[in-house]
């Protein structure tokens, strides 16, 4: 069996709202919802690589970053490990899309109505689980 893809997705979330964003044109599966980020290159840690994602994607810099979740897709190819993890941003910090992707900023629910990657599907009904009830 093949060694999974690891593949590290930064949670942002600002006044009750989830930065996404689209894959990017010319990329595989284009248009597409997900939360930012990458794969982790040879050498490098999960921080290091959400960090260096959301910069060079969004020029972001994150400051604190903490371990949410993972999903795990054995049957894709190659197979996937995908980690999510909650990133920090300045206050005032504001994306910018230098891959020529779409940006925005979502409630709980209104991701759940976006055409989101299907991994990043699975995590939104995990926190829609998590979620106190009123």
């Amino acid at each position: 069996m093949a060694l999974p893809l690891l593949v590290c997705a930064g949670v942002v979330c600002r006044g009750g709202r989830y930065l996404l964003a689209t894959r990017p044109p010319g990329s595989r599966l284009a248009g597409r919802w997900e939360f930012p980020g990458g794969k982790v290159v040879d050498g490098e840690s999960l921080v290091d690589c959400i960090r260096r994602e959301l910069c060079e994607e969004l020029g972001l810099s994150v400051g604190a970053v903490a371990p949410l979740d993972v999903v795990e897709f054995p049957e894709a190819e190659p197979p996937l490990r995908l980690h999510f993890l909650t990133c920090a941003l300045e206050a005032t910090a504001e994306p910018v899309a230098h891959e020529g992707q779409r940006v925005g900023w979502f409630t709980l629910t209104e991701l759940q109505s976006l055409d989101l990657l299907p991994a990043d599907r699975l995590f939104v009904e995990r926190l829609v689980g998590r979620r106190p009830q009123p």
